[in-house]
């Protein structure tokens, strides 16, 4: 079973856990014919759209694998995503809740997130409940890539992209079928299974969970699919489609204060593609997705005796992305693309939106390599929209290996835009109306860092600087009535990012991350809200023998501001630290159970201000490998 977590610990409490589990590993004779799952330079993607090894890339990355997610007992994106540095994430509730991404101090709508390569949200459609509700599968991978990606990927790419892909299906057939339950009424079952045969390959996925959580109308259900289908039509052509998607059903009191013991959330969200890869020779090859998007969210209002008030979304998405990549010579590849996109958006609620926009983007890159030592980049994009106009960004990376390749030093400098959604241009209610006068909000970014490889490859030390200058932000001005959008905002955020992992032994594994984040709003001086100054996270893995395994770990989360739910002053909410335990016994090599502890220490926290997070809870579970 992958079980859910939520990292956190504090850091007094944290080295007494690591150091308990480390004199529990080294007491204890260590297998050695099985070693930890490390990728220490893993190929990666998302970061120039194109397959390379990490130790090339001049953004600044992370990569959590299929086995990662395994090993950890991660479920949902947002769990995976709590340990990445640079990347908060803060939920307004219990499991189920909808959780915002601060990348880099961006604001929570300024960070893209992309499934199978489609866009997951934009303006007008949140990714909140996806990456709450949607379940990780085994051999889902996660990319990170921090700092503007306009370039590449077009608007909200402000603070970052985020990317989850389907794996390809490889080998002989296998799968788990796995279950689990635990406190707060929870339980869920997965079952996934992939492989391959002759030009066919599979990897398809369901799982269904529930929990009640800890507060009255609380109730979280949640059903998660996902497919992937390859079929090599010859040795130039590989088709294939995907589809990944939720249904979820969160009962929502909303705050501590407030306690309503009725209304409740239900979203679909799904997302598809078909796609064709065609490599007529070993210098050229063209990538084409054909993809689009359903989401249908409803938020339900019953008041005994009055009624039901229902606010709805509909968003339709339909998508054409085309890139070719041309290895011109053995150190120069071009690679250039064309997007299309046609989105319809209906919200009956605040606004009361009904309107199409569509889009058509050009990017290219070209990436240069000087000898095996220096890797440079140059990109340009041009975005064209139907509603408020054009955007042009442009981006350049730099990766230089020196000893041996054992260290890279990086840089990157970038421009990024967020559009203006429906409702800021057309909203029409009798309290706001939209300003079709709006430009896209606007980014300039740089970072700078290195990543040391331990000799051996028995780990990795990474360190990043980071800055983004942000001008245009929209901001609703209430003052006026009917209230209506402006751009009138501007905004820095800048900080350090420290991450490192290690594998001492074979049988032990360490990983940890610390970032240290300065965001204010230039307008007002004032800082932003839930955005920590600190953030720290750790996590101890060990191998103890006869097919059991420990792991200790949490995060760290020190003061920010936030508005307070009762009376919406502006207050600094303390600092939080939650811990976690997770161990796995391999009975057979069929048969694993699988148990955790979640919240350890039985902290009371609010990671969002007026919003209780779960005391202290037990799971187990049992998995069964085919």
């Amino acid at each position: 079973m992958i079980p859910i977590l939520t990292s956190a610990l504090p850091a007094r409490h944290l080295g007494r856990l690591l150091t308990a589990v480390a004199a529990l590993a080294v007491g204890i004779p260590l297998s050695r014919s099985q070693t930890p799952a490390t990728t220490l330079a893993p190929l990666v993607v998302t970061a120039d759209r194109w397959p390379e090894s990490a130790a090339t890339v001049g953004a600044a990355s992370d990569v959590i694998t299929g086995t990662n997610v395994a090993q950890a007992q991660f479920v949902s994106l947002a769990d995976a995503l709590a340990t990445v540095p640079g990347v908060p994430v803060f939920a307004s509730g219990q499991t189920g809740a909808i959780a915002s991404v601060f990348l880099r101090g961006a604001n929570s709508d300024q960070t893209l997130f992309l499934v199978d390569g489609l866009r997951l949200n934009d303006g007008n459609v949140n990714y909140n409940g996806f990456i709450t509700g949607a379940r990780l599968f085994p051999g889902d991978t996660i990319e990170i890539v921090r700092g503007p990606q306009s370039t590449l990927y077009g608007s909200e790419a402000v603070g970052g992209v985020i990317a989850l892909s389907t794996a390809r299906g490889a080998g002989p057939p296998s799968g788990i079928v796995a279950a689990e339950i635990g406190s707060f009424g929870s339980r869920e079952g997965l079952v996934a299974a992939q492989g391959a045969a002759g030009p066919w390959s599979y990897n398809a996925g369901v799982a269904d969970s529930h929990t009640d959580n800890d507060r009255v109308n609380n109730a979280f259900n949640s059903a998660s699919a996902h497919l992937r289908v390859d079929f090599d039509l010859n040795p130039i052509v590989t088709l294939g489609a995907t589809v990944r998607g939720v249904r979820t059903h969160y009962g929502d009191p909303s705050d501590e204060y407030t306690d309503n013991p009725y209304n409740y959330e239900t979203e679909d969200n799904w997302l598809g593609t078909v796609f064709a890869d065609v490599r007529p020779s070993a210098d050229f090859s063209s990538h084409l997705i054909l993809g689009g998007q359903y989401r249908d969210y409803d938020e339900v209002e019953p008041t005994p005796g009055e009624g039901t008030a229902v606010t709805l979304e509909r968003a339709r998405r339909l998508v054409a992305d085309w890139q070719v990549a041309w290895q011109m010579t053995a150190g120069n590849r071009l690679m250039a693309g064309v997007t299309g996109e046609n989105e319809s958006f209906v919200n009956n609620g605040f606004g009361d939106v009904d309107h199409r926009q569509s889009l058509v983007a050009e990017f290219a890159e070209d990436k240069l390599n000087l000898g095996d030592r220096v890797y440079l980049t140059a990109g340009v994009r041009h975005d064209d929209f139907s509603t408020f106009g054009a955007a042009t960004t442009g981006r350049l990376t730099a990766a230089w290996l020196v000893a041996d390749r054992a260290l890279k030093f990086r840089a990157s400098a970038g421009t990024g835009f967020n559009q203006p959604s429906l409702l800021d241009l057309y909203g029409t209610s009798e309290f706001y109306v939209g300003n079709p006068a709006l430009i896209p909000e606007r980014s300039t970014g740089w970072d700078a860092g290195f990543d040391a490889y331990v000799p051996g490859h028995r780990g990795l030390l990474s360190a990043s600087w980071f800055q983004n200058d942000f001008k245009n932000l929209i901001e609703d001005d209430f003052n006026l009535f009917p209230a209506t959008a402006f751009n009138v905002e501007r905004a820095r955020t800048r900080g350090l990012e420290l991450a490192g992992q290690t594998d001492p032994t074979a049988a032990v594994q360490f990983k940890g991350s610390f970032t240290r984040l300065e965001a204010e709003d230039e307008t007002t001086q004032t800082p932003l809200l839930r955005r920590p100054h600190y953030t720290a996270s750790a996590d101890l893995w060990t191998r103890l023998g006869a097919g059991l395994t420990l792991g200790v770990g949490g995060t760290w989360v020190g003061i920010r501001p936030d508005v307070d739910a009762l009376t919406f002053a502006t207050v600094n909410d303390p600092g939080f630290d939650v811990a976690r335990v997770y161990a796995a016994w391999s009975v057979t090599k069929q048969w694993t159970l699988k148990a955790r502890v979640e919240n350890a220490l039985d902290r009371r926290y609010e990671p969002v201000n007026g919003y209780p997070a779960l005391p202290r809870g037990f799971f187990g579970g049992a998995e069964w490998s085919f």
